[in-house]
């Protein structure tokens, strides 16, 4: 299948620079599965759309602030993104000019942190680093380090949390859970007290947020891996919601993609921990996942053609033309989709 089905034009001022406050005021758009309608909505509407029973299914990532600067002993500025944990001192990095990191590189982050370029993954240009610190990586990072927001989004991040979950928990990712950034805890509430379940699940999102399909023909496109982690607590829940025929309802596309990677032959959700690379596409059948809340996604991107699967292609594109024409927001700080039967 060729990648260029999955592209569309859209209105640079449509791209969402900022978040909206409060987050559940965002713009959300309905599209019902069944009947093809299309409803223009606020996002916390969606709380009418759920039905008692539905189970809820988020992705409780926390983001690090993977953005970081360094610099070389000829006082070369590099970015570095840090992407994936090795050990206790190494990290799988993106850098930034990448020519100047060579192996053996010392890099000077600030004071109290230091590191050295110890291999370089050639296919996709990424570094290993091992860092040299005293106390808490953590706390350091969260001192010196920024927002890890995708490239368009020119508008600076002033406030960290507004690029946070109100759930988030488990700290991990390069990227926020965007579909997440919509809910506030009062919203929350209000689901849970209309007997809604809310079950949380844990997918680490890295590289391949950034990361477009280069091939022409989708089918040789390479995912990225990512941490997925589902507890026995929560398969069992969401086993006995597909058991009585109630809507599993994923927040976001990692949501879905670690769902649908701990799917049996038999539809029902097993549980552990692995790194998943599953690509979701058209056609695909759809084991766990019944509903989804999404944001709109770039063009010829692998989470546009994840809805797709869900939407099928042609609606898809109808969708996408309605929120254009109704000048909703793009992206990670956009407006959302509800997407169900």
């Amino acid at each position: 299948m060729d990648k260029s089905i999955f592209y569309y034009n859209l209105p640079k001022e449509l791209i969402a620079q900022t978040p909206l406050e409060p987050r559940d005021s965002s713009a959300l758009l309905d599209y019902n599965l069944s009947t093809g309608e299309i409803l223009d909505k606020k996002f916390y509407e969606i709380i009418d759309a759920l039905n008692e029973e539905d189970v809820l299914v988020l992705n409780n990532t926390k983001v690090i602030p993977a953005r970081l600067y360094c610099y070389t002993e000829n006082n070369t500025k590099i970015e570095v993104l840090l992407l994936k944990q090795i050990d206790k001192f190494s990290w799988e990095v993106l850098m930034k000019p990448a020519r100047k990191a060579h192996i053996g590189q010392p890099l000077k982050f600030s004071d109290s942190l230091y590191g050295k370029v110890t291999d370089v993954e050639k296919e996709h240009g990424l570094r290993i680093i091992k860092f040299e610190y005293e106390g808490s990586f953590e706390e350091i990072i969260d001192k010196i380090g920024y927002a890890p927001i995708p490239p368009y989004i020119e508008t600076p991040l002033e406030d960290k949390t507004k690029y946070q979950t109100v759930y988030a928990k488990y700290e991990g990712s390069a990227a926020a859970p965007t579909a997440g950034l919509h809910f506030t805890d009062e919203l929350l509430n209000k689901i849970k007290a209309k007997n809604i379940k809310i079950v949380e699940i844990l997918l680490h999102v890295g590289l391949g947020t950034f990361r477009p399909v280069k091939t022409t023909k989708i089918e040789d496109h390479v995912m990225h891996k990512e941490y997925v982690k589902i507890t026995k607590e929560a398969a069992q829940i969401i086993n006995d919601a597909k058991r009585k025929k109630q809507r599993i309802i994923a927040v976001g596309t990692t949501s879905v993609r670690a769902l649908e990677s701990f799917a049996d032959e038999n539809g029902f959700l097993t549980f552990g921990e692995k790194n998943t690379d599953i690509f979701i596409y058209p056609p695909y059948k759809f084991k766990i996942v019944d509903a989804l809340i999404t944001n709109f996604h770039l063009p010829e991107s692998s989470l546009l053609m994840l809805v797709s699967s869900l939407t099928g292609i042609e609606e898809m594109k109808k969708i996408y033309e309605h929120a254009i024409s109704k000048k909703y927001r793009f992206y990670s700080f956009g407006d959302a989709m509800f997407i169900h039967k």
